[in-house]
């Protein structure tokens, strides 16, 4: 099981492996408070893509798009999540800063992950 969770949110024991997916680390959070297993900021969006985007629900579309060709691009990155994925049986979370809970880089990164096992 493979979900996406705000990593402001408590965590919580059916969080299963806590997976940072963002290339900046959330502001005001500690390390400790966050409880992150892995942090792979190889697969979060190009800067340049995320600073396009800027959390723009009308950029939605395009971005998703955008992203999953750099996801598509980044086989390596993606080969070493999938197997850490893999490793945890009990599930894992895929962490995200942004205040959008449906117009973000997890949402469409899950996506992505669930598409590739289609």
């Amino acid at each position: 099981m493979l979900v996406v969770k705000r990593v402001y949110a408590p965590v919580a024991e059916d969080d299963g492996f806590r997976v940072l997916v963002d290339r900046l680390w959330p502001r005001g959070l500690s390390k400790a408070a966050a409880r992150i297993d892995l942090w792979a900021k190889d697969v979060a969006p190009s800067d340049a893509l995320r600073q396009w985007f800027g959390h723009d629900p009308a950029k939605w579309d395009v971005f998703q798009h955008r992203y999953s060709a750099e996801l598509a691009k980044n086989v390596d990155a993606m080969a070493a999540l999938r197997s850490e994925l893999s490793a945890h049986v009990r599930g894992a979370t895929l962490l995200y800063a942004a205040h959008d809970e449906q117009h973000n880089n997890a949402v469409v990164l899950l996506r992505y992950l669930q598409a590739q096992h289609a």
